[in-house]
């Protein structure tokens, strides 16, 4: 757990992600097009990417990923993130992080 709340403050912006996952893909691709350059970790590439997991579905997450996490902050995942950029929380979230400057 430990190991998962220093990955989390690395940037303002953090992901837990596989590959091979079309909704890692989305989330990851909608960042993109804000010009937010996440710390993209992809758990099937890394080495302990399963303990991470583990640790990720232990604080709540499910499914396990995509996870992200806002200036240190747990957000969520898939659901979560496309829910605050509907109602147009995300954006201003994204700049108190330092995420995004315009």
């Amino acid at each position: 757990m430990d190991r998962v709340t220093q990955m989390a403050s690395e940037r303002p912006v953090v992901i837990f992600s596989r590959s091979s996952c079309c909704m890692c893909h989305t989330i990851k691709t909608l960042f993109s097009d804000f010009g937010v350059h996440p710390n993209v970790h992809e758990l099937d590439e890394i080495p302990r990417g399963n303990d991470i997991e583990q640790a990720l579905s232990r604080l709540g997450c499910s499914p396990s990923v995509p996870v992200v996490f806002i200036g240190g902050e747990l957000v969520g995942g898939a659901n979560e993130v496309m829910s605050l950029h509907l109602n147009r929380s995300l954006i201003p979230m994204l700049r108190r992080a330092g995420a995004l400057w315009v």
